[in-house]
């Protein structure tokens, strides 16, 4: 999420016509249409984040700037030359880093919530803990990821009243320690 993605078209001899067609598995699709005769290109029902970039000699592109959860799904590439029409097809899947949060609650246990990720970030707890977290979906995809500190035994609390989460995701790995 926010990064600038681009996406290439193999280039193949003398480009007639470019076609990209971005079909997100959340709303409806868009079409940027360039034609080397004319110099032009069309837009259809496409953001102003997206954009056909292209080159004489390079690989046309799309560009999609502050990628974001709608952008994600399909993208095709058509591209008409001379010597064919040739496809290009990519599957978008956008990554949201969770927002990490460490608290004390009400009866002073720790709890660790990884908010709005994508995917789920998975929890877990140093020293070991008995506990299971709970996931809560949001409409635009992402998940909430929340675990309370519960020790594995009495020894454990005895010895340190510091706990550490540890999270993991695809966009990174994080750890936050508390005393509560």
């Amino acid at each position: 999420i926010g990064d600038t993605l681009v996406l290439n078209c193999p280039l193949r001899g003398k480009i007639t016509m470019v076609t990209w067609t971005s079909s997100p598995t959340a709303g409806g699709p868009c079409s940027l249409v360039y034609r080397a005769d004319t110099n032009m290109t069309n837009r259809t029902n496409c953001s102003d984040n997206m954009n056909l970039t292209f080159r004489p000699g390079l690989a046309p592109a799309l560009e999609i700037q502050q990628v974001g959860i709608a952008q994600e799904g399909n993208c095709t590439c058509e591209m008409v030359s001379a010597e064919g029409i040739f496809h290009t097809r990519y599957h978008l899947t956008v990554l949201a880093p969770p927002r990490l949060s460490l608290y004390c609650d009400e009866q002073g246990s720790p709890v660790c919530e990884a908010a709005v990720g994508k995917p789920p970030a998975q929890l877990w707890w140093i020293p070991e803990s008995n506990s299971t977290a709970e996931e809560q979906g949001h409409e635009n995809g992402t998940v909430t990821a929340l675990s309370r500190f519960t020790a594995a035994s009495s020894r454990v609390t005895n010895v340190t009243n510091v706990a550490t989460c540890m999270v993991s995701h695809p966009a990174g790995n994080w750890s936050q320690s508390i005393a509560c």
